[in-house]
C-alpha cells in the first residue's frame, strides 16, 4: 500500500486533540477581605478592575466562583500563586481547579 504525503499528514492531523481545560475557582470564606481579593484577580489572573470585582461580588454571593479557564499546568501554578499569596497575608482564600 502506497501513502501519499499527504495522507500521512491527514492522519495525523486526525489524531490531535485539544488538551483538557481547567476552571480557577475562587471559594468564599468569612474572613479575606474583599479588596484582597480583588488584587489577586487583578495580580495572578490579570483582570480590570471592573472584571475582579464583578468575580469577587459572585465569589461572595455565590460561594465561588471562576477566574479564569486554563490548560491544566497553567491552572496549577494560579492556584498555587493563589495559595502563597494568601499565605503570605495571612488570608485563608481557597482556590481550586475544575476539569471544564
Amino acid at each position: 500500500m502506497h501513502q501519499t504525503k499527504e495522507s500521512v499528514i491527514e492522519a495525523q492531523k486526525l489524531d490531535v486533540q485539544e488538551p483538557s481545560r481547567y476552571k480557577v475557582v475562587l471559594l468564599n470564606d468569612d474572613y479575606t477581605t474583599m479588596d484582597f481579593v480583588i488584587m489577586v484577580l487583578m495580580v495572578i489572573f490579570h483582570r480590570t478592575l471592573d472584571e475582579a470585582q464583578n468575580i469577587m461580588i459572585s465569589v461572595h454571593k455565590s460561594g465561588k466562583a471562576v477566574c479564569g479557564i486554563y490548560a491544566f499546568e497553567v491552572a496549577e501554578t494560579k492556584v498555587a500563586q493563589v495559595k502563597s499569596l494568601a499565605g503570605q497575608h495571612k488570608f485563608p482564600l481557597r482556590c481550586a481547579m475544575e476539569k471544564e
